[in-house]
């Protein structure tokens, strides 16, 4: 019997480490803690870099101590972080909190989609991812919702609002059930499978097409909706309190990523895919063509749309392509070709963005394109109804 308790916990655990109170101001509050924009840059790209290191050992480690203990784990060391974020003063302090969150970061890829996976009857995977990404974007609206309404510009109130709310996730992580079977005495088998994995991953060209596709879009999110948008906003001549709705806005919309796995259903892999990359290029092209409020709105809000339905099925499909038992460690390998895919990326954006904005957002048109292209490719050798994929794991 699985243990469908996990799925709940779980949920528990999206909604509260989706409270992030300081969310709307984010940069502002590193600025006033001393940073400068320059130096969050840096303090990324070394979180990034960091995630990908650690990206494979987490995974060998999740497949021996079980996934439990690594979701303890991580939920745990989550919650310090948050402690290290609300204390901290100068780029050093903040620095030390974005290692910490790179090593949770790469501990949880994987973890918590098998965990779910494993908690469910397969049938129903695309749509508990859907709701587990929903009520992290619920969880971000309602932390957004009390500091524009009472916290305001009581910075350290939302770090240490922030610190309560992943405090409680750490806690309810304890009565998560173990889904995964260890055996201590199979440890050099699991090595020897992992290299395995690995050879067997770098040879699937298919498989490697479309990490790359699904890592561009999901770049371009990232880069477009949380730092070059406010860029975009002040070019558009937005006021910080006009900024600060707008991203309440865009993070309602991310809730109709639960529709996912029924439009999917509905109009097949291939052409919801193709709509969503279409969508994300086109609201790029936008961005980039206009100095509008309006319109600049309407485009973040169609790029978070695209990224929060195509999330669910890009999960589903890659826990789909999974063929042997140690799940977390084969999502890790997938996870190294998405992030080493992302850091290029986030680079191109970073450099263009320095040049002007437009050459960005321009860059983001092409590179969903170029995403959608691999996603097609990858989907001619595993049609929708001729995957030659186990699904009996």
């Amino acid at each position: 019997m699985k243990p469908e308790r996990n799925v709940w916990l779980m949920y528990a655990i999206a909604l509260l480490q989706g409270m992030v109170f300081y969310g709307p101001i984010a940069a502002l509050y590193r600025q006033s803690a001393g940073i400068t924009i320059f130096q969050i840059t840096i303090i990324e790209a070394i979180s990034l870099t960091l995630c990908l290191l650690f990206e494979l050992p987490w995974g060998i480690v999740a497949d021996r101590i079980g996934y439990k203990k690594t979701m303890l784990f991580c939920c745990v060391l989550y919650f310090l972080s948050k402690i290290v974020f609300w204390k901290a003063a100068g780029f050093g302090a903040f620095l030390a909190e974005r290692i910490m969150l790179s090593i949770v970061i790469s501990g949880l890829s994987g973890v918590d989609s098998s965990i779910l996976y494993l908690s469910c009857d397969k049938s129903r995977a695309q749509k508990i991812f859907g709701i587990y990404n929903n009520l992290q974007t619920i969880g971000l609206l309602f932390a957004a919702a009390i500091y524009s309404l009472f916290i305001k510009d009581n910075y350290r109130l939302s770090g240490f609002l922030t610190v309560c709310s992943y405090g409680i996730a750490a806690i309810i992580a304890f009565w998560l059930v173990e889904v995964k079977n260890n055996d201590n005495e199979k440890a050099k088998a699991e090595v020897k499978e992992f290299v395995e994995l690995l050879k067997r991953t770098l040879k699937n060209k298919y498989l490697i097409l479309f990490l790359i596709g699904v890592a561009l879009l999901n770049e371009t999110h990232q880069t477009i909706t949380v730092f070059l948008n406010q860029i975009q906003y002040v070019k558009c001549g937005l006021s910080d309190s006009a900024i600060g709705y707008i991203y309440i806005g865009v993070t309602i919309v991310g809730v109709l990523g639960v529709f996912s796995e029924r439009l999917t259903r509905k109009l097949g892999i291939m052409r919801f895919a193709s709509i969503l990359y279409g969508a994300a290029a086109m609201a790029c092209i936008i961005l980039a063509a206009t100095a509008d409020a309006w319109l600049s709105v309407v485009s973040i809000v169609m790029l978070r749309i695209s990224f929060s339905l195509f999330q669910p099925l890009q999960m589903e499909l890659q826990n789909r392509q999974v063929i042997s038992q140690n799940r977390a460690t084969e999502l890790s390998i997938n996870a190294v070709i998405i992030d080493c895919t992302g850091i290029g990326a986030n680079l191109i954006y970073g450099k263009l963005a320095d040049i002007d904005i437009t050459f960005a957002m321009l860059a983001g048109s092409f590179l969903c394109l170029a995403g959608f292209l691999l996603f097609y490719l990858w989907q001619t050798k595993y049609r929708e109804n001729e995957y030659n994929i186990n699904t009996n794991i």
